[in-house]
């Protein structure tokens, strides 16, 4: 991001144009919606900029600009028509010490101005770094069309009752009423009736009882945005505090309220990890402080998620709870590699197993799932690697049997390896992959996956 967005304060303050034609017109427009004192340097300015001169909404002078001109502006805009007389005024303006804006000069500009959709006092600013004004008049044009012509009314109404809105106590009940204001109550009434209906929905809102906390038990995903459910993203937009584990990225953090405490209460293989004990009493802690919890687990909650200790403590303490399934690493990886996790003919089941509990490496039915075409997905598969591949060949595994290992499944960094169960240690060993890896067994990537992963360091017929 070049261009930084802010909203800058230009009640009383000088802002000076030069130019008196097309340019300065279409700025002027928009200057004068905003309380700043504004100056024109114009020879031969336009009659609308002499009408506005006449009616004191700015002030005239009818020559170019000259250094000292913009002393003292906190914004000066290059609106000549005349390039060269664009960089002429644009060289004085800063000497004075003002910010310049060269109308269709990116580079000769400090600062931009954006495409703006106007609801006073409710402003979207649409900034393209320059790059496609086209797109901006476009997507202004379609909020325009989405954003009620009364908008701004609500929000007057609103700005006025915000003091009184304070007494309501911080957090999920202030969104709550405002939420009702501008999505249910403030809508249904009439422009005349507005303050009154405010009056009466904020009496509501301060008589009512104060909501008990929740907690909502969520499931990430495997790690790209977009594979986040509906109402996975709606209970991170309304949390008061999300509480997530090692393995959710950034961008999807990123999509909680800014105001949203977010907190790291993870676990990772091998590594610095916080005693589920103390995740719980984290949890309930929260929830009985009255706040909306979302727990965030990466993939999906019940899939070796320790979603049962939780789900546990919570009945426990008596804490409002629910369970928003995620989607699965393994049907990630499985998607990536083009191909499905069970087909008739083939298998009827799908294993997900862990190669690790409490105690070490762990136990399955290693008989069963040697068995010809059987389907395995393996989770925190990659130091265990040896130890499953020993245990599937002891109870008669075909060697060939092939395996396919996803690194980092549905992310932009994604990895795919293809494999044998009987190179596979050693494959893995080559592979050197660092971040999290379902071992798919008994399946081999389509030739035409869905998903074209980074190559591989070493690939297996």
């Amino acid at each position: 991001m070049q261009h930084f967005p802010i909203y800058l304060d230009l009640a009383g303050r000088r802002v000076v144009l030069a130019g008196g034609e097309g340019a300065a017109l279409s700025k002027l427009r928009l200057l004068l919606k905003t309380e700043a004192t504004i100056t024109v340097f114009a020879p031969d300015p336009d009659a609308q900029i002499e009408a506005w001169a006449a009616d004191g909404r700015l002030t005239l002078v009818r020559r170019t600009l000259e250094p000292g001109d913009a002393l003292c502006a906190a914004l000066f805009y290059a609106a000549t028509d005349d390039e060269g007389e664009d960089a002429r005024v644009a060289r004085l303006a800063r000497a004075d010490g003002a910010l310049v804006n060269m109308v269709d000069n990116l580079t000769g500009s400090q600062f931009i101005t954006p495409a703006i959709v106007d609801r006073d006092p409710v402003t979207v600013a649409i900034g393209t770094e320059g790059a496609a004004p086209v797109l901006a008049r476009r997507i202004k044009a379609d909020l325009e069309e989405r954003l009620s012509p009364r908008l701004g009314a609500l929000a007057r109404v609103a700005q006025a009752a915000r003091g009184a809105a304070m007494a309501l106590a911080p957090g999920r009940a202030r969104r709550a009423f405002w939420s009702d204001w501008f999505e249910r109550t403030g809508p249904e009434a009439t422009d005349a009736d507005l303050p009154g209906a405010l009056d009466a929905l904020l009496e509501r809102h301060l008589s009512a009882e104060a909501t008990p906390g929740r907690v909502d038990i969520v499931g990430a995903g495997p790690g790209d945005p977009e594979m986040l459910t509906l109402r996975a993203r709606r209970l991170l937009h309304d949390a008061d505090v999300v509480i997530h584990d090692a393995l959710v990225p950034q961008e999807i953090l990123e999509l909680a309220r800014r105001e949203a405490d977010i907190l790291p209460m993870g676990k990772t293989g091998f590594g610095p990890s916080v005693p589920q004990a103390e995740i719980d009493a984290a949890i309930v802690e929260q929830a009985r402080a009255g706040k909306r919890v979302v727990r965030l687990k990466s993939g999906d909650p019940g899939i070796f998620g320790r979603l049962e200790e939780e789900l546990t403590a919570l009945r426990e303490a008596g804490i409002d709870h629910a369970v928003t399934p995620g989607i699965t690493a393994a049907s990630a990886a499985a998607a990536s590699a083009g191909r499905a996790l069970t087909v008739r003919g083939r298998n009827r089941e799908i294993r997900f197993i862990t190669a690790h509990d409490m105690k070490g490496f762990a136990e399955n039915d290693w008989r069963g799932l040697a068995a010809p075409g059987a389907v395995t997905a393996v989770y925190m598969g990659r130091r265990a690697a040896r130890f499953v591949q020993g245990r599937l060949l002891m109870h008669g595994a075909a060697p060939d049997t092939p395996v396919t290992v996803v690194e980092n499944a549905s992310r932009p960094e994604e990895r795919t390896l293809t494999s044998t169960l009987a190179t596979l240690a050693a494959d893995l060993d080559e592979f050197d992959n660092a971040g999290p890896a379902v071992l798919l067994i008994g399946l081999a990537p389509a030739a035409n996956a869905a998903r074209t992963p980074a190559p591989s360091l070493k690939e297996h017929a």
